[in-house]
């Protein structure tokens, strides 16, 4: 369960008093934050999610679903949906969904993080990393699973099929969330869910709200398919290097969960591409559009973390929101 973290401004300090409450009706303010990156928006977004994951702590259940906050939360996610269309553009229907997708993974030109964890990053460096990767493999896989009950066939089973390794097949302790939290542990960090919240910057939050925001609405289904699929299909490599970068840095008790992507997100690239997608989009041809545009909007959003971690640590700061490098669990 998330701890109630510290606003970032009107939109989160709104939130926050309210949710410290009984559930009630609220006003809604208006969005007044980046929606791409902004640390106010994403946190907001984030906390109106993470009532819909495990909770937040001191916060009345009954605030899932009061209307107020489903608008208030709507409003958010309106907005943060039309940035990332007029962002990514237009997208044509490809006739070949698995292809279109496979291309699109092959001509990403994005700064390579990855390359860079591999070979240059300090210790610190590594650490920031992986405190801004908690936001998402603390609970990797819920986003995308809520798109199960929304598909059939093949499809479907395809999902199934991806989704069953990312929970360790059964197995708790393979789940990879649990694989992240010990990640986290054996590099001196607290795998406590949500400890570093307060600390991620709104960039980060946006890659784990954009994945969110699909899984919960049935008409983007399309979308968190086209999301899945390309996480899938370019996450071999990327796992490598910093399953390399983390032995270079004397870390090589905390490799096991990029280890075990490696292995595989290898066998579900292929799934991914061409029984999840591709299946998908020849069942339901009208989606074929929305599952390109879920994979061009995972690959914009993952760029401009990038960009953000990179450009600090090219300027020697941290790309904390506290600005302060970690090095222990607090």
């Amino acid at each position: 369960m998330l701890t109630l973290p510290t606003a970032r401004g009107p939109l989160s300090s709104c939130l926050l008093g309210h949710l410290g409450e009984e559930p009630h009706p609220f006003e809604v303010p208006v969005v007044i934050d980046d929606a791409l990156a902004g640390d106010d928006f994403h946190l907001s977004l984030y906390l109106c999610y993470e009532l819909h994951y495990r909770g937040v702590e001191g916060v009345h259940d009954g605030w899932e679903w009061e209307p107020s906050l489903l608008g208030f939360r709507r409003g958010l996610e309106s907005t943060f949906e039309e940035a990332v269309r007029r962002e990514v553009g237009d997208v044509d229907p490809p006739e070949d969904v698995a292809h279109a997708l496979k291309g699109l993974a092959a001509s990403d030109e994005g700064p390579s993080l990855a390359s860079y964890l591999q070979t240059r990053a300090t210790l610190e460096e590594c650490l920031e990393f992986l405190i801004h990767r908690s936001a998402y493999h603390l609970k990797e896989a819920d986003p995308h699973t809520w798109a199960i009950p929304r598909l059939e066939g093949l499809a479907k089973a395809a999902m199934v099929e991806i989704q069953m390794d990312e929970y360790g097949g059964g197995d708790a302790t393979r789940m990879h969330a649990s694989l992240f939290a010990r990640t986290l542990a054996a590099s001196g960090l607290d795998p406590t869910y949500g400890a570093y919240v307060d600390v991620i910057p709104g960039v980060t939050l946006a890659t784990v709200n954009l994945m969110t925001m699909f899984g919960l609405h049935r008409r983007l289904r399309g979308a968190t398919v086209g999301h899945l699929a390309m996480f899938e299909m370019t996450s071999t490599s990327p796992n490598r290097k910093y399953a390399q970068g983390l032995r270079r840095l004397g870390l090589a008790d905390a490799t096991d969960f990029f280890d075990e992507h490696v292995e595989a997100d290898a066998v579900h690239e292929e799934i991914a591409a061409h029984d999840l997608a591709g299946t998908l989009a020849r069942e339901e041809p009208a989606l074929a559009a929305d599952i390109v545009f879920g994979a061009r909007a995972l690959l914009l959003l993952d760029r401009l973390f990038a960009e953000h971690v990179l450009s600090a640590w090219g300027a020697g700061a941290s790309s904390l929101l506290a600005g302060e490098r970690v090095t222990t669990a607090p």
